[in-house]
């Protein structure tokens, strides 16, 4: 009986290193860690508590209807908003509440492409995408412009695009050229806010394909937030589901259509009756 209680310890105690040997590997790999993120606006609370790990060239993508705190959970993380509340690292450094000039040190890890592009109306395409590395002086002009012509190859675009303004572009071209921007200066992360509102569906087709190419060529980890379902299970290692301020289902993409969860069941097949009410304003 003794003999077999020393057995049973020794492969118990190998058990329980290698557990915490995986442990380890798991946290060594997270790029950014979300702990009890709240974010209170006067009375309103919009996050309520947030837990998220992101890894090491992993593609997280978070949905949620409008008003469930995606825009703000985004903001947050890239520093535009200050958390009321909670932890947010990255490489495991705290940045939740950074000064001016730390946030600064950081924001060479991030790339961003925001929803309406934000190209600058007045600068031509190629001054928009190394819009950061002429403004720091960090090349010359010549090698700034001979980047963008770079970063515009990467995103299906011909050099000829490079000296027009965005007002004579289409709305997929300017799309793409504010990622030709966002991957400008290769970050570590790359941010998606709704990367394929208004465009038609083979556009958005285009952008999803060439944010996976991008992502994937940089080795990027990649935090995009969404509620185009197709867009969403295109370039998703792994899906969070939001709703009034609190992550409700995490899973892989593959188990997103039987999550067993009536939230995210009726969101993602876009149903009108279910747990998520509508709200509509009466007259």
């Amino acid at each position: 009986m003794a003999k077999k209680t020393t057995l049973f310890s020794v492969k118990g105690i190998q058990m329980l290193l290698r557990r915490r040997k995986k442990r380890a590997v798991r946290e060594t790999d997270v790029k950014i860690s979300l702990r009890n993120v709240q974010k209170v606006f006067g009375e309103k609370k919009v996050l309520r508590g947030i837990d998220l790990d992101i890894c090491k060239g992993e593609s997280m993508v978070i949905i949620g209807g409008s008003g469930s705190g995606k825009s703000v959970l985004l903001k947050s993380i890239i520093g535009l908003l200050e958390p009321s509340r909670g932890s947010i690292k990255i490489d495991g450094s705290e940045v939740a509440h950074l000064s001016s000039r730390e946030r600064n040190n950081m924001m060479h890890k991030f790339g961003v492409l925001f929803q309406g592009g934000a190209l600058f109306d007045s600068l031509p395409v190629w001054k928009n995408i190394v819009f950061t590395s002429l403004q720091t002086k960090k090349y010359s002009k010549r090698d700034c412009y001979d980047l963008a012509i770079s970063k515009l190859a990467q995103v299906g675009l011909g050099a000829d695009v490079a000296r027009l303004f965005p007002s004579e572009l289409s709305g997929g071209m300017q799309k793409r050229v504010a990622l030709a921007r966002a991957i400008a200066d290769d970050p570590e992360i790359i941010f998606f806010d709704e990367p394929t509102t208004g465009l038609d569906p083979i556009m958005s087709g285009v952008i999803n394909d060439l944010i996976v190419k991008c992502s994937e060529e940089l080795g990027a980890t990649t935090f995009t937030i969404t509620h185009d379902m197709r867009s969403a299970k295109k370039i998703a290692d792994n899906i969070a589901m939001l709703y009034e301020g609190k992550m409700i289902w995490q899973g892989g993409v593959k188990d997103l259509n039987h999550s067993e969860n009536e939230y995210v069941e009726q969101f993602i097949n876009g149903r009108a009756k279910g747990p998520i009410q509508m709200k509509i304003k009466e007259e």
